[in-house]
């Protein structure tokens, strides 16, 4: 599977998505829908963005009982999405049951990912405020495993930790990667970030880009950019 740059539609109406995806014109970058646009507009943006020809990576990040999870998983296996996810935090059964959910009678179903740790939370946070005294890096690789174990397609971590993942878990397991900066950009309120280029040396899959493309003055170039960083 080759790399590929996710675009993180993080906007709250269906009019500003697809005006800015207008700006593409005839090519077809892989996008992310995340809570705000999904909890605005509902699976109806899903859609039409899938309309248009798009890949989608639909980012609801559940987390919650197993059963609960299964049943989630099931209705979002009726859209005509490419990618979505769960929290790893919520254990390996739960993992399991949103497979089981996913899975569509003909047995096909979207890629399913893990959150190991956000790219937002440090090792202060961890141990301050999540009572967790290991090492990031250690608790991240652990998320990972169990995530392998229990039958998903890969991990969104930092692109810091892709490496590491593909040690433990393989080379075909997936690394979906945000916390993606230009060298020359603003790190915003993400913690472990690194740049396009970096990510590429270091072994991620996918990089997740959001406010260095949709909030610069030239998207497509930016987006370019990050293509001829990353993939080329």
């Amino acid at each position: 599977m080759g790399k590929d740059v996710i675009i993180a539609c993080d906007f709250d109406s269906a009019e500003k998505t697809l005006r800015f995806l207008d700006k593409f014109g005839g090519r077809k970058p892989f996008v992310k829908i995340g809570m705000e646009l999904f909890y605005a507009e509902g699976p109806d943006i899903v859609k039409k963005i899938k309309e248009r020809g798009h890949k989608i990576f639909l980012d609801l990040k559940l987390h919650d009982i197993p059963n609960t999870v299964k049943k989630a998983m099931a209705v979002l296996s009726g859209l005509d999405i490419d990618m979505c996810n769960v929290h790893a935090a919520g254990t390996s059964r739960m993992m399991e049951a949103a497979i089981e959910g996913l899975t569509r009678p003909d047995g096909t179903r979207p890629l399913l990912i893990a959150v190991t740790q956000l790219t937002s939370t440090d090792q202060t946070a961890l141990e301050d405020e999540l009572l967790i005294k290991e090492p990031i890096k250690e608790v991240v690789m652990k998320y990972a495993c169990n995530a392998k174990n229990a039958g998903l397609d890969g991990v969104v971590c930092s692109p810091l930790e892709a490496a590491a993942v593909h040690n433990a878990c393989g080379a075909d397991f997936l690394t979906v990667t945000p916390g993606v900066r230009f060298a020359d950009g603003d790190m915003g309120d993400q913690k472990r970030v690194t740049t396009p280029e970096q990510a590429r040396i270091i072994g991620s899959d996918y990089i997740v880009v959001g406010r260095p493309i949709t909030a610069a003055a030239d998207p497509v170039s930016a987006y370019e950019r990050c293509i001829k960083e990353f993939v080329s």
